[in-house]
């Protein structure tokens, strides 16, 4: 029994198990089935949509192994991340029916570009580790692919409605015509969600959409998907220091600013205003019971820029010609230079992204192989503008200040195969070539050079072994390597060295009955990992560093196991040591070798727990528990450095009623998050300068940090009418 609403028993409808097995092959080529020597995990729709009430993705999926989420505004609405073994958000790869998501210059994930996403989901699968090959930026944690909505042959249409803490509120209604003639399927959904964010005006305000049309018949499947949202979130992204977290832990100082009288006010457009549309063709062809191709195009549009209120800004700063005023003082014309001003700036983004992906299946008793190839295009503007300014002098509003370009294009093919070699014994290899250019042009928002001009070739080959012992134990065993090239920020703090790693993952598999148990050792032995210094630019963003060679070294346990007809736990827990090998940094002046060091943002132990109760039928209660161990947000131990560990608990329930008239059904549904009101902070900043004042002569390291508090105790309540 899965963790989700609970399924009714029906009839197998062959129409629908013919569609379904052709929607699997638009992920096939990034996914592995149970069996492969690769570690992962899979969420299906009906599990995801138990605590779907309007948080981001990373939330709903917080409680898988070596798993760990934060949000800015402490909700997990808005700007939301996952770290998964210690890898951060621009480590995990991820596709959406087999596209990249990843951004191509951050390589991170925004989330809040596609709100309401996981009421899209068909489902999911987390690869831990380097995985199998995927498209776009390597897996340098994990990978996480998704699959949108599969066809529905029924019609069908529902009405969701959430409200919660904080003025949260989600909003939205799907539908879907079911197979027309047997053939064609048209289905969508829209999505709203707001809310006032537990940190101070750390609000949001998203909408989305989603809308497919499908044909199929026996052998063929074609979708034309298109998807996108629009957010506008006031930041948060300054967090608190350790004595506000004490004092005010809500307190939010983005938008601050004084006005001409003295008095502190807050800026009411701090925002971010970004819009993200996507448009998707796939077409899957199967010619006989062996052999089937899958053909996907991409075209992804983003813009938007984030706003913000800047005091005393030098003109120079914004191409601004300083100018002269005359003014009388005691008969006395006193001629005054203006050359500050304050200032409202929009630094934007405005880009393009084209994929074209490709791939064939020949599969038979003994042998499954898949091959083919992948091309991407990203064109991408980054520009800052004035929209209002005190002291103008001769600009123009929305006169640009900075311009720059980027071009990237990336070109992969890749073969993998699966064989049989008899009833206990089963081969991976998985071979993949990728080619990366990355070209800019013009300047930073900082408005320095910015000229790149690289090229990046790398060859990521994976091998593994699967050994079936009896019906109940299995194991596998895989080694991988990995590489990447550096990103934007990379290139303009000066680094330019991709980062290579080795996975060797081995694992153990138990099925028996009504318990699973998944077990695994992993070694990732990195060379030139760009680590988190702790550290974050101008607009929020973590800044890298090459660490030289570094390791993580873990275990993974996950089981699920039913302890009767109404009981089910599901633990998990990640035990691992990451480290940075000879970490050189500098202190008070002078390079010091501190020897092996934590890697940053990387806990020791990460547990979760599911206990999930079905009283009756229809009636599910779940208990999800978290404990993530301290970490260090820096490299270098130190204590400043050093976020304590937190144990957090949820409380979920499902009931839905059926045989009501006019309705299918009504789902209700409700999460109390912290439900012991804990006081927590899952992610923060570390920084370090050095002063030369306070001791003429001499340099002294300065350490200082800031925390991103969680809220404590709130709840979510939703309604879903199915018709």
């Amino acid at each position: 029994m899965s963790f989700g609403v609970i399924a009714q028993e029906k009839p197998i409808d062959s129409t629908q198990t013919k569609v379904e097995k052709l929607e699997e092959v638009l992920v096939k080529s990034v996914r592995v089935e149970a069996d492969s020597p690769i570690t992962h995990s899979n969420i299906s729709k009906k599990e995801l949509a138990t605590r779907n009430l309007g948080q981001d993705i990373p939330v709903l999926l917080n409680y898988l192994p070596g798993v760990v989420t934060t949000t800015d505004a402490g909700t997990g609405v808005g700007y939301t991340y996952i770290r998964v073994r210690g890898s951060d958000a621009s480590r995990v790869n991820v596709t959406l029916n087999g596209i990249p998501f990843n951004d191509s210059e951050s390589q991170g994930t925004f989330w809040v570009n596609l709100p309401d996403f996981a009421s899209s989901i068909e489902n999911l699968q987390l690869q831990r580790g380097v995985g199998t090959s995927t498209n776009g930026s390597g897996a340098f944690g994990a990978s996480l692919n998704l699959l949108t909505d599969a066809v529905a042959k029924s019609a069908n249409a529902e009405i969701s409605n959430t409200i919660g803490s904080f003025g949260t509120r989600k909003h939205n209604v799907k539908f879907s015509t079911g197979l027309l003639n047997e053939n064609i399927e048209i289905a969508g959904r829209l999505s709203a969600i707001a809310s006032d964010g537990y940190v101070d005006r750390a609000s949001s305000d998203l909408k989305s959409y989603f809308l497919q049309g499908s044909y199929v018949n026996d052998n063929t499947l074609i979708k034309a998907i298109t998807f996108g949202g629009h957010e506008v979130t006031y930041q948060s992204w300054n967090g608190v220091d350790e004595k506000t977290l004490k004092s005010n832990r809500t307190f939010n100082s983005a938008g601050k600013y004084t006005d001409d009288n003295g008095n502190t006010l807050f800026y009411d457009n701090e925002v971010d205003d970004y819009k993200q549309d996507h448009y998707q063709l796939h077409w899957n062809q199967k010619y006989n019971n062996n052999w089937s191709t899958n053909l996907g195009l991409n075209y992804t549009y983003g813009r938007g820029f984030f706003e913000q209120y800047k005091e005393d800004e030098d003109f120079a700063d914004y191409d601004f010609v300083p100018f002269i005023t005359v003014r009388d003082s005691a008969n006395v014309a006193i001629r005054d230079t203006i050359n500050t001003t304050d200032l409202i700036r929009r630094r934007w983004l405005d880009n393009d992204f084209y994929v074209i992906n490709a791939s064939a299946n020949y599969k038979n008793k003994t042998i499954d192989i898949d091959f083919g190839g992948f091309y991407s295009r990203y064109d991408g503007d980054h520009f800052g503008e004035v929209i209002w300014a005190q002291n103008t002098g001769t600009s123009e509003i929305r006169d640009r200040y900075y311009f720059g370009n980027a071009k990237k294009d990336e070109f992969t093919i890749f073969g993998k195969s699966t064989y049989k070699i008899n009833h206990q014994w089963s081969a991976f290899l998985d071979l993949q070539g990728r080619f990366v250019s990355y070209e800019t042009s013009g300047l930073t928002s900082k408005r320095k050079p910015l000229v790149v001009d690289k090229t990046y070739q790398f060859f990521n080959p994976k091998v593994g072994a699967t050994f079936k012992i009896n019906e109940i134990n299995s194991t596998y065993l895989s080694f991988a390597i990995a590489n990447r090239e550096p990103r934007r920020d990379d290139f303009e703090n000066g680094i330019d060295t991709a980062e290579k790693l080795n996975d060797i993952e081995f694992g153990w598999r138990y099925s028996k009955n009504k318990i699973t148990v998944n077990t695994n050792i992993y070694y990732m032995g990195y060379k030139d990992q760009l680590v988190l210094t702790g550290a974050l630019d101008d607009v929020g963003a973590p800044i890298r560093a090459t660490s030289g060679e570094s390791y993580r070294l873990g275990l993974e346990v996950d089981a699920d196991i039913t302890l009767t007809d109404k009981f089910i736990v599901k633990p998990n827990i990640a035990i691992s040591t990451n480290k940075n090998r000879d970490f050189i940094t500098s202190r008070n002046g002078n390079l010091v070798n501190l020897g092996d060091t934590n890697i940053s943002y990387s806990p020791n132990v990460v547990a979760g727990n599911m206990f999930i109760y079905q009283p009756i039928k229809n009636i599910q209660i779940g208990l999800l528990s978290k404990y993530v161990g301290e970490q260090y947000m820096g490299n270098i131990d130190s204590k400043t450095s050093k976020l304590d560990s937190f144990f957090i608990n949820d409380l979920n329930i499902v009931y839905e009623i059926k045989d009501i008239p006019v309705f299918k059904s009504i789902v209700l549904t409700g999460l109390v998050n912290n439900i012991f009101d804990v006081e927590y902070v899952s992610n923060g900043y570390f920084f370090t300068y050095d002063d030369d004042f306070t001791t003429p002569g001499t340099i002294t390291t300065v350490e200082g940090a800031g925390y991103y508090p969680q809220a404590g105790i709130n709840f979510l309540v939703g309604a879903t009418v199915k018709f």
